[in-house]
């Protein structure tokens, strides 16, 4: 049987491998990517940020917690929320998702394998489907095959009650008391879901602070948002043992400072394992590092020239948004195609409730380089926008240079957040300055308002 050959062959299909595929199938290569059965569009749209932020908009739907400025604490539009009641939403998204991407590949001639992928040489992977198995052969590579939740062997899992990331959304019932153990991005994330869902929720981390590349007064403002809520903030602490009381039919967490928190899960989400550790790289030449990533260069290329990685699997940022560019990059760059380096400007959303997102420095970055600035703010209170939508803590705040006034940092929290980041992070990458804010004309009303509000307070203060 013989082995087909391709010009490129991407090894996964989420962001960064599908945007390397399609852009290097737009330059006329012939190109396969393989992917897990029944994974087409990868972790983000099974497992990671299309589930979990489809959970978190149904949750917002379902509570009416928007709404509660209006109507009061105790309003719900559903009284009785069932995780069918989420997962029905997950899955009609996750569906849509998942033929979109497929009708992106085979639109653009892409040839797709549905299995797991293992390298057999430099130049070939062997790919182990359902039934048979089959060998494909290509002149480059993009390994793009995301990561995992990273798990510890003394937790005892048992995708119940004790459960990983991945395993959330398969949750039996929604716990009344939950604890989490790592207050990152995805801990955050999932702790303010079921905060709002009106669990009581521990938050265990062993740093002493969270999100510390984030403006300390926005996490000021998450922290206290996520306390009012419902959820208890253990920092500083770390977690020796887990496991399940039968006699109160809960789990427990022992800590190292003698404390044992109790709930009705528990779910773990310290960090993430890329999945490069089980393409079995070494007959190709490579080797990962012990969280299962590849060293890359500017390019995107490994150590091996003719095979590429992107996306979660090389590491910091890790974001879906910049995952895409990596991978389109990486195509760019194999074919001699003209393209330039990811900015270095990129913004972050953090998909919390309430949810949050920056680009540019902080005033913790400003200070420590001597450099002087000036801070303008505009809270949510004082925007008719707002109002209407049900978000009277939300705030906006400029960072700029009080001797030039150019922009030099964008901090959000409240709705929409991760939307009205854009428009700070266009004048911020073209070296505007605060005057651009005070000078345009927004609509009215709206919260791009935001920026003026922002900009006059800011200047007032000069």
């Amino acid at each position: 049987m013989s082995v087909p050959e391709f010009d490129l062959v991407v090894i996964g299909s989420g962001p960064a491998g599908q945007k390397a595929a399609i852009s290097a199938a737009k330059m006329r290569k012939k190109v396969a990517i393989v992917e897990r059965f029944s994974m087409i569009g990868g972790v983000c749209v099974h497992q990671g940020t299309i589930p979990s932020k489809t959970v978190r908009e149904a949750i917002l739907h379902l509570t009416g917690f928007k709404e509660r400025t209006f109507y009061g604490r105790d309003y719900h539009i559903k009284d009785d929320i069932s995780v069918q009641d989420l997962a029905f939403r997950v899955q009609k998204i996750v569906t849509r998702e998942t033929e979109v991407v497929r009708a992106q590949l085979r639109r653009n001639g892409v040839t797709v394998y549905e299995g797991t992928a293992r390298f057999a040489d430099p130049n070939t992977v062997e790919v182990e489907g359902e039934t048979e198995s089959q060998k494909v052969s290509g002149k480059f590579f993009v390994v793009a095959c995301g990561t995992r939740p990273a798990r510890d062997a003394s937790i005892p899992f048992d995708g119940v009650r004790i459960l990983d990331t991945d395993e959330i959304t398969n949750i039996p019932r929604l716990p009344r008391e939950l604890i989490v153990v790592g207050a990152g991005v995805i801990g955050l994330e999932y702790c303010s879901f079921f905060a709002a869902l009106g669990a009581k929720v521990t938050l265990i981390d062993q740093r002493p602070k969270i999100l510390d590349y984030v403006d300390r007064e926005i996490v000021e403002a998450l922290t206290y948002h996520l306390r009012r809520i419902g959820t208890t903030f253990r920092l500083g602490e770390r977690v020796t043992s887990v496991g399940v009381n039968a006699e109160r039919d809960q789990v427990f967490a022992e800590l190292e400072s003698g404390k044992r928190v109790h709930g009705d899960a528990l779910l773990y989400a310290v960090g993430r394992q890329a999945n490069a550790d089980q393409l079995n790289l070494e007959a190709a030449g490579l080797a990962v590092d012990s969280r299962g990533r590849l060293e890359v260069n500017a390019s995107f290329q490994t150590k091996v020239p003719h095979i590429y990685a992107a996306g979660d699997v090389i590491g910091f940022p890790a974001l879906a948004s910049t995952s895409m560019e990596q991978g389109r990059l990486a195509s760019c760059h194999i074919f001699g195609a003209a393209s330039e380096n990811i900015p270095e400007l990129f913004p972050y959303g953090i998909y919390t409730i309430p949810e949050i997102s920056m680009v540019g420095q902080t005033e913790e970055d400003l200070t420590s380089r001597k450099i002087p600035y000036e801070i303008g703010i505009a809270r949510y209170g004082e925007l008719a926008k707002s109002m209407m939508l049900g978000d009277e803590n939300g705030m906006l705040k400029l960072l700029f240079d009080r001797n030039n006034l150019k922009l030099l940092g964008i901090h959000a929290i409240g709705e929409r957040a991760t939307e009205i980041i854009h428009i700070g992070q266009a004048v911020l990458s073209f070296g505007g300055t605060v005057r651009y804010f005070r000078d345009t004309v927004f609509n009215y009303p709206t919260l791009a308002e935001a920026y003026k509000v922002a900009a006059l307070d800011g200047l007032n203060k000069l």
